[in-house]
């Protein structure tokens, strides 16, 4: 969290502060590496869809085809720049800095947990999403969100653990890839918006102004079908990045859980995850397609796991 005022409570985790793992920060992790999968599968469309970026330049201004994607990838690393990443993600998740009363909450805490992972409190910014869930999330490489609902629902001691969880996200660094994808992803859902606006403006057209000539009616149709195959073409690659990236998610969940534990969070994250069953959330996903569109183990498996590592340090 970016420089947040607030007193640090004397011998509040006392037993954190000596444990090997609050001595080491970013390490690669299995699940950082995993993560690159559902990348890799979605690039050959991302250059598909630069083809299509591409064409009004070359007719326009003849520039080759490998600009348009180095631009694109060139314009990604200023993104990875702290202060543009956490200002354009915030506006765009509609995030805000905590309120002052917020800030009383989350100051402690954070600090806490800083000194824990051995990490500067400005390294990281906490932000605030004004939501009725109880979520909280990493994203980018240096934005951790909470939402209001959370703050207002969990104890001091549930939400040190939830934010040990976020943060240790970024330690195992698995919102690099995720960050890579989102931004590899953006011209491909919006080709995909485009072919299905288009579909729809031919098939209008088609109806309301060439229904009287059968040539012209079945040229608008096949213009209309070809539209929707190559929207969905850029669909079905989402959708199965998506699917990727949510097995590999779970995986990264069980890995920030580990490393929470290890930081000496791990009782008040098993606490944070029952108050999530106890208002109705974490539930085991029925059905194939709902498993797939699940980015989090059940909560009452991740609380097992918790315990079963607490009773076991060196399991």
């Amino acid at each position: 969290m970016e420089r947040v005022t607030g007193a640090t409570p004397t011998g509040a985790y006392p037993h954190r502060m000596g444990h090997p793992a609050a001595r080491r920060t970013h390490s690669v992790e299995r699940s950082a590496v995993t993560a690159l999968v559902p990348v890799a599968a979605l690039v050959p469309f991302w250059l598909l869809a630069m083809v299509v970026v591409w064409l009004p330049f070359r007719w326009a201004f003849g520039i080759p085809y490998w600009m348009v994607p180095g631009a694109w990838l060139l314009v990604g690393l200023v993104l990875l720049l702290p202060v543009v990443q956490v200002g354009l993600l915030s506006a765009f998740l509609g995030a805000r800095a905590p309120a002052p009363e917020e800030v009383a909450v989350i100051a402690p805490i954070w600090r806490d947990l800083a000194a824990a992972a051995n990490l500067p409190q400005h390294r990281y910014s906490v932000r605030v999403i004004d939501s009725e869930e109880l979520n909280a999330y990493a994203c980018g490489g240096r934005l951790l969100v909470v939402t209001s609902f959370a703050l207002q629902e969990l104890t001091s001691r549930e939400l040190s653990g939830v934010l040990a969880h976020e943060l240790s996200h970024h330690l195992g660094l698995h919102t690099a890839a995720l960050t890579v994808g989102h931004w590899l992803s953006l011209p491909v859902v919006l080709l995909a918006r485009v072919g299905f606006f288009l579909q729809n403006v031919a098939r209008a057209a088609t109806d309301s102004f060439v229904r009287h000539s059968a040539a012209l009616t079945a040229i608008g149709r096949v213009l209309a079908a070809a539209l929707t195959a190559v929207s969905w073409v850029f669909l079905a690659a989402l959708y199965a990045s998506d699917a990727l990236s949510n097995v590999v998610g779970r995986g990264a969940e069980f890995e920030a859980d580990r490393r929470a534990v290890r930081m000496g969070y791990g009782q008040a994250l098993a606490d944070a995850l029952r108050a999530v069953i106890r208002l109705g959330g974490g539930y085991r996903p029925v059905g194939w397609r709902a498993r797939l569109s699940s980015s989090h183990p059940p909560a009452r498996t991740r609380v097992a796991r918790i315990e079963a590592m607490l009773r076991h340090p060196s399991g």
